[in-house]
C-alpha cells in the first residue's frame, strides 16, 4: 500500500476498517478524524498527513472553544493514532508527543452507601407519568437497579432489546460491549423477578423493539438518562459536584463492584479466585482494570484497607495517584 500519495481521507478509512476488524467500535474517533480532515483541507490545502503545524493549530482551535482537558485528549489521540498508521506505512506524519499536553485531573468515583442507594432508588419508583415518555414512569426504577445490580454501563444497559432479557434463565445478554465484545450477565432473582413484572407491563406496547424505550420507542439516550437521574440525585438529597464532577451514572457500576469486594472481604473469601469472575461479569478486557476497584474498595472502606494490603501488598497503590481505572 503506497501511503506517501494516499489521500488523507482514504488513510483514515483504512485506520477504521483496520481497527473494526480487530474488534474496537472506533465512531468516535471516526468522528474527530473526519473533522480534523476537514479541519486540514479548510487550512491546509493539499497536506495528507498531519504535520506538526496542522497538529498544533487542531490543538490551539479546539484551546479556543474552551474545551475541558479530557475533551482535548479526545480530539487529540485519534490524530496521534492516524500519525502513527501512516509512520508505520513509511508515510511522513508528525506525531504529537507524549506528555505535550496537560494530564486531565483524574475522576474518583462515587461510592454510594447503602442509604444513598435506597434513597436514590427511592426517588425512582416516585418517578411520574409523563405523556411525552408514556413509559418513564416504568422505565426508571428497572434501568437505575438493573444498572447498579448487574454493574452495566449506561450504554450497555439503554441498548437491551427485549430478545437480550432472557426471564427464564435470568441473563442479560450484552451485544457490543466496549471493545465490541458481546457477554452475558445473570442477574439475581430479586431483579429476575422486577424484570419480569416490568416486561409483563411494557412488552408489545412500546411500538419498538427496546427494552428501555425513550420517546416514540427508539431507545434511550445518554442525555436523557443523565438528566432523569440529576433530577433523581436532587429528589434524594444527594449533593453533585457540577459538570465534571459526580456523582455520576457510571459510578453506580463502580460501587457494584466495590461492594461485592467489600462483601468477599468481609466473609474471608479467595478475592484473588473471585477477580477473574467480577472480570468478566464487568465485561472488562484486563485484570488490570478489575484491580482497580481494589484500590477504590480500600479507600471507600478504610476498616479493609489491612485485608487488602494482606492480599496484595504494596501492588495496591492510591486511587489518586494516577493509575490506570476500571471502566
Amino acid at each position: 500500500m503506497n501511503t506517501a500519495a494516499m489521500p488523507m481521507t482514504d488513510a483514515i478509512t483504512a485506520l477504521i476498517t483496520e481497527k473494526r476488524a480487530t474488534g474496537y467500535k472506533y465512531d468516535a474517533e471516526q468522528r474527530v478524524l473526519n473533522q480534523f480532515a476537514a479541519f486540514t483541507a479548510d487550512r491546509f490545502p493539499g497536506q495528507q498527513a498531519p504535520t506538526q503545524a496542522s497538529v498544533e493549530a487542531w490543538i490551539d482551535a479546539a484551546r479556543r472553544r474552551g474545551v475541558a482537558p479530557a475533551t482535548l485528549h479526545g480530539l487529540v489521540a485519534p490524530v496521534r493514532e492516524l500519525a502513527r498508521w501512516l509512520g508505520r506505512r513509511g508515510a511522513t506524519a508528525y506525531v504529537l508527543p507524549a506528555g505535550a499536553l496537560p494530564r486531565p485531573p483524574r475522576y474518583v468515583p462515587h461510592i454510594y452507601t447503602d442509604s444513598e442507594l435506597a434513597a436514590l432508588f427511592g426517588r425512582t419508583d416516585l418517578c411520574h407519568y409523563d405523556c411525552q415518555v408514556p413509559f418513564r414512569h416504568l422505565v426508571m426504577p428497572v434501568l437505575f437497579r438493573t444498572i447498579y445490580a448487574c454493574g452495566l454501563r449506561a450504554s450497555e444497559a439503554r441498548l437491551l432489546r427485549f430478545g437480550d432479557v432472557d426471564l427464564d434463565a435470568g441473563v442479560l445478554t450484552i451485544r457490543e460491549g466496549k471493545g465490541g465484545k458481546d457477554r452475558q450477565v445473570p442477574v439475581s432473582a430479586g431483579l429476575r423477578d422486577r424484570l419480569a413484572g416490568y416486561d409483563a407491563r411494557v412488552a408489545g406496547r412500546t411500538g419498538g423493539d427496546w427494552f428501555f424505550p425513550g420517546r416514540a420507542g427508539a431507545a434511550l439516550t445518554i442525555g436523557n438518562i443523565d438528566k432523569n437521574f440529576r433530577r433523581f440525585l436532587w429528589q434524594a438529597r444527594i449533593p453533585h459536584g457540577g459538570r465534571g464532577h459526580g456523582p455520576r451514572v457510571h459510578d453506580l457500576r463502580h460501587t457494584m463492584a466495590v461492594n461485592n469486594l467489600r462483601s468477599w472481604f468481609a466473609r474471608g473469601m479467595d478475592v484473588g479466585a473471585l477477580l477473574p469472575v467480577l472480570q468478566a461479569y464487568m465485561g472488562h478486557a484486563s485484570i488490570a482494570d478489575t484491580d482497580y476497584y481494589l484500590r477504590l474498595t480500600a479507600e471507600s472502606y478504610p476498616h479493609i484497607t489491612a485485608a487488602v494490603q494482606r492480599a496484595y501488598g504494596d501492588i495496591i497503590a492510591p486511587v489518586t495517584a494516577g493509575a490506570g481505572h476500571g471502566n
